[in-house]
Parts: C-alpha cells; sequence; structure tokens
C-alpha cells in the first residue's frame, strides 16, 4: 500500500528492461509512486518540468542527454527535487560530476535494492546519499578545483555536442531536435570553436579525455 504522503519519484533509464526493474523495487516500498518514467535524459527533464518529483533516479549513460546534463537542468529549474545518480561506472570522475550537476546522491547499480530506497528516503528528507570513498573523492576534488569539461557552451550546444558524440549527422541532429539543418551545422561550429576542436574525430577525443564518454 502507498501512503497518504508518497515520495513522488521520476526513473530515467534507456534499458527499458533496467527501468522496469527500478521502478519495480521502488514501488515495493510500499510509500514511494513512480509518477514518471524516461528513456533519455532529454525526456527526464522535459517530464521532470511536467510531474515536479520530490526525487529524480537517473542513469548516467542516456541518449540525447547523458544523466549528469539531464540532472543539471533539473537542478536549475526545479532546485526542490532532489536528484540520485545511478551508475554502473566506477571511476572518481562520475562521482565528481555527479556533485557538479546537482544530484545529491551517487548509487552503483550492482548495489542492494534496499539501498536504493534508502537513497530515495533519504534525498527526501534533505539529506545527501553518497558512501565514505565517495566523499572523499569528492573533498579531494573540492580542494583541486576541478571544472566543468563543456567550458562555456550553451544548453543547446551541449545537446548537440552529445548528439555528434553519438556519430549523429547535421541532419540527424536536425531532425532529434526539431531545428533546421543550418541551425545543426551552425550550433556544431560554435561549440566546436568554443572548445578548440577542430573534427567530430577531435570532438570524440576531447569527450574522451575528458570521461564524457559513456
Amino acid at each position: 500500500m502507498i501512503s497518504s504522503n508518497p515520495v513522488r519519484v521520476l526513473v530515467a533509464d534507456d534499458h527499458r528492461m533496467v527501468r522496469q526493474g527500478i521502478i519495480g523495487i521502488l514501488k515495493s516500498s510500499g510509500d514511494i509512486e513512480v509518477v514518471a518514467e524516461a528513456g533519455d535524459g532529454a525526456e527526464a527533464a522535459r517530464k521532470a518540468l511536467e510531474t515536479r518529483p520530490d526525487v529524480a533516479v537517473l542513469d548516467v549513460s542516456m541518449p540525447r542527454l547523458d544523466g549528469f546534463e539531464a540532472a543539471r537542468r533539473i537542478h536549475e529549474t526545479l532546485p526542490d527535487t532532489r536528484i540520485l545518480i545511478l551508475t554502473m561506472h566506477e571511476e572518481e570522475e562520475y562521482v565528481v560530476r555527479t556533485a557538479r550537476a546537482g544530484a545529491s546522491g551517487y548509487l552503483r547499480k550492482d548495489g542492494a535494492a534496499a539501498e536504493l530506497i534508502a537513497g530515495v528516503h533519504a534525498l527526501n528528507e534533505g539529506k545527501s546519499y553518497f558512501g565514505p570513498r565517495a566523499l572523499e573523492v569528492l573533498s579531494r576534488a573540492e580542494e583541486a578545483g576541478d571544472g566543468d569539461p563543456y567550458g562555456l557552451l550553451t544548453d543547446r550546444e551541449r545537446e548537440v555536442f552529445q548528439l555528434v558524440v553519438e556519430g549523429k549527422t547535421n541532419a540527424g541532429i536536425a531532425e532529434i531536435l526539431s531545428i533546421s539543418r543550418k541551425t545543426a551545422d551552425n550550433h556544431r561550429t560554435r561549440l566546436m570553436e568554443k572548445l578548440d576542436v577542430h573534427t567530430s574525430a577531435e570532438l570524440v577525443r576531447y569527450a574522451a579525455a575528458h570521461r564524457l564518454l559513456h
């Protein structure tokens, strides 16, 4: 039974079976209501605005917008929505990017179901949910003053960046984002100028060097 005041949650993961598994775990708690689900980061950001969940549970590796960029947008537009990042990655950079995006929690996907439920409840209560190792990583990153690997890119340029890295052509980008090919090309040109890269291959290498490939 869902309580009279359930925690309202959005779940985003591009793998339907994984997403349904997460939803099933959350629903089993009895006091969590999944109000929306999404299969990519752009859809997650849009549905968050529509439903205004208490907590958004986001996978990292998603098309169009990855979980970090989706988290950043949700945090900017809905500061009261708490964000929990789920990932299979162990690299310290993922912990750093989680916090930088405005998320308040970080969990490995191979953790226990009870840990996911506990994380959602902790975030809903205004707490953060990082393990001891993750907190140590964040402390070191704060001292080092790590910056944003996307630099000064606009929201649209960040979307185009990810789509280029995914191998999309200007025509494909235009169709996905519902813009003209010329506009897609202009965004692509400007973002490459800002990042000081000159070809798509260099852009992919930039993404790899800054751990923006998932």
